[in-house]
């Protein structure tokens, strides 16, 4: 016992415990001896119930038959599938004759286990490869009750002793209950984080634990949907529901992690743990590895996009989070809102991270701020999200900057404002940037903004503005080799399909969701509302989608590419480096861009485009 005392207290994190804590550690340790080339911990394999600490010897960690690393004594391994509740990504094995300490989950064991912080954490999940690269994502477009578990049901009243049993037996780890016409669930998480600790006793009735209503889905949902769903919102099971919304089974992301990628789950989970700036910017190491990895691992761009989305808006939020404690802040209701690419849910690996603040006195007659004097309170925060490897938006959009933070009153006054003076350029552009907003807290405070932007007086001549300011953004007329024609000249060896092919369609799909009356959502979601609210033919918004598809994956490519190469990261290609096929797709969607361009340009204003 003195000996487990000694060595644990010298080890990070495990210096960090008290004396209480580590001797309850201590306590608790298990003495394994593995010889040399025995297999500790076999990849994919169920999700660990305990860690190792290495105190003699080595392990390598092994990545389909390649050592990617060796640790050695003091080290810890298994924690990440511990932690994360997630099958060990990787296997691990002994590379001499090793002796480890086996120690449980120290969240079951310890009255501060927060204050264990793995330094290579966040750098071992780097290095691993946190999924099968032969599985096939056609797999992700299944419907989700084709990877639904029977449920375990319970009743409200059970004891939890009772329901633990009942899911033990059953080999689940959640079971359900019906209370008022809502459904309740409780998982094995609920278990670890009340009983475990002793904060609600084995004889009190499951509904103290559970969550009531349970989060729930249509079966005929795709696999892809609910895992997006459960990564943006951090849960780890979902109800599966029938077309009348009787519950019909039970989907755990582990599941749907095994046929794709575990870290984006790490990294939310990483981010929530986050109680300092020091914890989160360690937990954002991760963001750009799992982004190539997601890419190498044939990730959809589409949903390669939405995840690496979801992944900031994460870190977005815990910033926002650890940066609003003080005045004037604190005494705010406030909407922070993603702006640009994020805001539509489409970033690329260099997007900027735009950002807005609409916000209101929490009582009335309380004193308003100046726009200014909040504006200077949230330049901490926007300096953090540098910190974490997400750069501000260097044009200064930003909340930070006075045109971009305002109160609810002031925001419905500057959209009253843009709609009065359609011929105004600078208002024009400003009315666009902010028709991609995305409130991330507080949705209810835009209101009053959105609906200045889509209706009120001056509607008709605002929209024909808009529409009209759209077409400025227009596709090259075309390239030979290295040369690219645009409309006001010619550029070698330089293709910005940002510039050339996002930004044109991501426009046009702008302008069409304002004269449908809802701004919301990506390029591609826009583009189909606009076919339904008949503005598009169906080909036209299949094209549209088609062409904005090519183009973000073909930049998305060459910025992973250069992540890769460690080469400066943008959004310009070479068109030499293009085979034969993908210049003849990228020259059939720049024209099929300017054509619809045209048409609507006739329809609308009686003439073609610029």
């Amino acid at each position: 016992m003195k000996e487990f005392l000694e060595f644990l207290g010298e080890q990070s994190p495990y210096d960090r415990l008290d004396d209480d804590d580590l001797q309850r550690l201590a306590s608790a340790v298990d003495v394994e001896y593995f010889t040399a080339g025995t297999v500790i911990v076999e990849a994919d394999a169920a999700p660990l119930d305990c860690l190792y600490v290495i105190r003699v010897g080595a392990v390598e960690i092994v990545d389909r038959g390649r050592s990617t690393d060796v640790l050695g004594a003091g080290e810890t391994f298994g924690h990440i599938s511990v932690l994360s509740g997630l099958p060990p990504p990787l296997q691990v094995r002994a590379v001499e004759d090793t002796l480890c300490y086996r120690l449980p989950d120290p969240r079951t064991l310890l009255a501060h286990p927060d204050r264990l912080r793995f330094a290579h954490y966040g750098g071992l999940v780097a290095r691993e490869r946190l999924f099968s690269s032969g599985e096939s994502f056609a797999r992700l477009e299944r419907p989700i009750g084709d990877v639904a578990h029977p449920i375990t049901w319970c009743d409200a009243d059970d004891t939890i002793r009772t329901v633990a049993e009942l899911m033990t037996a059953a080999g689940r780890s959640c079971a359900l209950f019906r209370r008022g016409g809502q459904i309740g669930i409780v998982t094995d998480d609920d278990f670890r984080r009340r009983v475990a600790t002793g904060e609600v006793g084995v004889d009190a009735p499951i509904s103290a634990i559970a969550s009531i209503p349970a989060i729930a889905m249509s079966v005929d949902r795709t696999v892809s949907t609910a895992y997006l769903f459960m990564v943006e919102h951090d849960i780890h099971h979902l109800v599966v529901v029938d077309a009348v919304g009787t519950a019909i089974g039970v989907v755990r992301v582990v599941d749907m992690a095994a046929a794709e990628v575990r870290n984006p789950l790490v990294i939310r989970s990483a981010v929530a743990a986050a109680t300092t700036m020091d914890d989160l910017v360690d937990a954002c190491r991760l963001l750009t590895p799992t982004t190539v990895e997601l890419w190498d691992a044939g990730v959809p761009v589409e949903h390669l996009g939405a995840l690496l989305s979801a992944m900031i808006e994460s870190i977005f939020r815990k910033v926002v989070e650890l940066h609003t404690t003080t005045s004037p802040l604190a005494d705010l209701d406030c909407s922070w809102m993603l702006m640009g690419s994020l805001g539509r849910r489409e970033p690329l690996p260099n997007s900027d991270v735009d950002t807005a603040l609409a916000w209101a006195v929490r009582e009335a007659g309380d004193p308003e701020p100046t726009r200014e004097e909040v504006a200077a309170a949230t330049v901490p925060l926007v300096d953090a999200l540098g910190r974490c490897g997400l750069a501000p938006c260097p044009q200064g959009l930003n909340a930070s900057t006075p045109l971009f933070n305002r109160s609810q009153r002031q925001w419905r006054e500057i959209a009253d404002l843009w709609r009065a003076n359609p011929d105004n350029v600078d208002y024009l552009l400003m009315a666009s940037t902010v028709l991609d907003a995305r409130p991330i807290t507080r949705p209810v405070l835009i209101r009053p903004l959105r609906t200045a932007l889509v209706g009120g007086v001056g509607r008709d001549a605002f929209t024909r503005a808009l529409s009209r300011f759209s077409m400025r953004d227009r596709p090259p007329s075309g390239f030979v080799r290295g040369f690219v024609v645009e409309h006001f000249g010619e550029q070698k060896n330089h293709l910005n399909l940002k510039k050339a092919g996002l930004r044109p369609v991501a426009s046009l799909a702008r302008a069409l969701s304002q004269r449908t009356g809802d701004p919301t959502g990506s390029t591609p979601q826009r583009l189909e509302r606009a076919h339904r609210s008949g503005l598009l033919t169906a080909d036209e918004a299949d094209a549209l989608s088609g062409a904005f598809s090519l183009f973000y994956h073909l930049v998305f490519d060459s910025q992973v590419a250069a992540i890769k190469a460690g080469r400066p990261v943008a959004s310009a290609i070479d068109p030499a480096t293009l085979d034969p096929l993908e210049r003849r797709h990228l020259r059939a969607a720049f024209r099929t861009i300017n054509g619809i361009q045209d048409r609507l340009s006739r329809k609308w204003f009686g003439y073609e485009g610029l």
